[in-house]
């Protein structure tokens, strides 16, 4: 791992130095009154899943491409099935100079989480400035990226100057859930339409204080895979007067409380391993020595406990699965005859679902609760992580030291999901791109009254687009 991070670190000192002097003066903001026009118009188009519509917003994004320059050739246009129409979208092609070179992929989701006009403070599709944020559902996730990527691509073919690479935007729908999944449709039924050396993503970011001030930046590579599993015990029941010790709701309730207790095994990525390296020169020196005790030896449990202390670096360690829904009993004076849970488990890149599922059967503890997986749109086994080599990370570092000076850029590993999971499995490595802070309250994504900085995103954008065309150059 060490000769890995000094790769790395060359990698990105030699992307550094290439950065000319002249570059480091002040960025200007070239087409921020089109920019602003574009994430409006995303914004302001209803995209929720019981409402909404991506493929109404994919056409209104179709005419931009076109007024920029784009031919029919170059815009697919598709449709959700027969029964979801709208749950569309559109992938679009910039043609590179070098027809050897692979392409690169811009991936974005244009569907948003619902949102009750009566609980917002602001019309939740309305595109609102107020007080240095940007408010609206979607202004954060993802619309920002869905603007960024497609401004890039417009502002690059109106530069009328091809790249090296081929350069492909795909703008989907169903990330945040629904019948239909548009990525993992386009790898399914049009791979060439989106075959790529690399794809960039949501899925990174950086952290930011109460006030908003930057503390770090995130890398992602690689990200866990969502899958439920049922649990459930079955008795024969009877009169509740006349309790019996096989109990279905003890025997299930026993066999949670041995899961709970009983963590899964530590599993160390390049990735992992990067972000745990860093985050023990950030820490507080308790924390730090743990952290370099349980790289260097996995199993040392005191060094696993003091680590785990924090949620997210125990869920970063290891696959986790949690019980997150019950359902027993059929009367109040009737034994239980079934007794149900539902165990949610976030599994480890390169993990398959029956591993998963026979790991939880071993901490229960009984064989008579069985372990079923539930129908999953998910692939059967998380992808291992993209690797951290120096033609990523290194331009991503580089220009992030000239974009966001004097912020740490860190590598990490996604504990949700996103749709890079269908992209990775089918081996078009997937990053999650650095550029944006977020605030300790989440920035009310998922929430209420969703929010984005305006400084924030205006320089997500420029850093991003720098790092498109690095990458879209070499």
């Amino acid at each position: 791992m060490r000769h890995i991070f000094a790769g790395l670190l060359a990698a990105s000192a030699m992307f550094s130095n290439a950065v000319p002097a002249a570059a480091q003066a002040p960025i200007a903001r070239p087409g921020e009154p089109a920019f602003r026009a574009l994430y409006k118009e995303l914004v302001e188009t209803n995209t929720t899943v019981s409402t909404g519509s991506c493929t109404a917003l994919a056409q209104k994004i179709a005419v931009r491409l076109k007024a920029a320059g784009y031919a029919d050739a170059d815009i697919r246009l598709f449709n959700g099935p027969t029964d979801r129409p709208q749950d569309g979208g559109l992938v679009a092609t910039l043609p590179g100079k070098d027809p050897k070179a692979k392409a690169i992929l811009l991936l974005s989701h244009l569907d948003v989480v619902e949102a009750k006009r009566a609980d917002w403070e602001r019309d939740p599709f309305a595109f609102i400035e107020d007080g240095g944020f940007f408010y609206g559902r979607g202004v954060s996730d993802d619309k920002a990226h869905a603007t960024i990527f497609t401004d890039a691509m417009i502002r690059l073919k109106q530069a009328g100057k091809p790249q090296k690479r081929t350069l492909k935007l795909a703008l989907t729908c169903g990330e945040e859930g629904g019948p239909f999944n548009g990525a993992q449709w386009l790898v399914a039924n049009h791979r060439d339409w989106i075959e790529a050396e690399f794809a960039l993503n949501e899925g990174g970011g950086g952290k930011a204080d109460e006030t908003g001030k930057p503390i770090s930046l995130a890398f992602q590579a690689g990200e866990k895979v969502y899958q439920d599993f049922v649990l459930e015990t079955r008795n024969p029941g009877g009169h509740s007067s006349r309790p019996r010790p096989d109990n279905a709701i003890y025997e299930l309730a026993a066999g949670l409380v041995r899961l709970s207790k009983n963590d899964f095994p530590i599993i160390l990525s390049d990735t992992t391993r990067a972000y745990f390296t860093a985050m023990a020169g950030l820490t507080t020196p308790d924390n730090a020595v743990a952290i370099r005790t349980l790289l260097a030896n996995p199993g040392d449990a005191a060094a696993d406990a003091t680590v785990s202390r924090d949620p997210g670096w125990h869920s970063t360690l290891r696959t986790s699965c949690v019980a997150t829904m019950l359902d027993a009993g059929h009367a109040r004076n009737a034994l239980p005859q079934r007794a149900q849970a539902n165990v949610n488990c976030r599994m480890f890149p390169g993990e398959s679902v029956e591993k998963v599922r026979g790991q939880i059967a071993e901490r229960l503890g009984d064989a008579t609760i069985t372990v079923t997986p539930r129908a999953s749109e998910n692939p059967d086994k998380a992808a291992p992580p993209p690797p951290l080599s120096p033609q990523v990370y290194g331009p991503a570092v580089a220009l992030a030291s000239k974009h966001f000076p004097g912020i740490a850029i860190i590598p990490t590993m996604s504990t949700g999901a996103t749709d890079g999971r269908f992209l990775n499995a089918a081996g078009i490595a997937t990053y999650g791109m650095p550029g944006r802070f977020g605030m300790p309250d989440g920035n009310g994504v998922h929430g209420l009254n969703e929010r984005i900085s305006v400084k924030g995103v205006l320089d997500e954008r420029d850093y991003l687009f720098d790092l498109i065309v690095a990458y879209a150059s070499k």
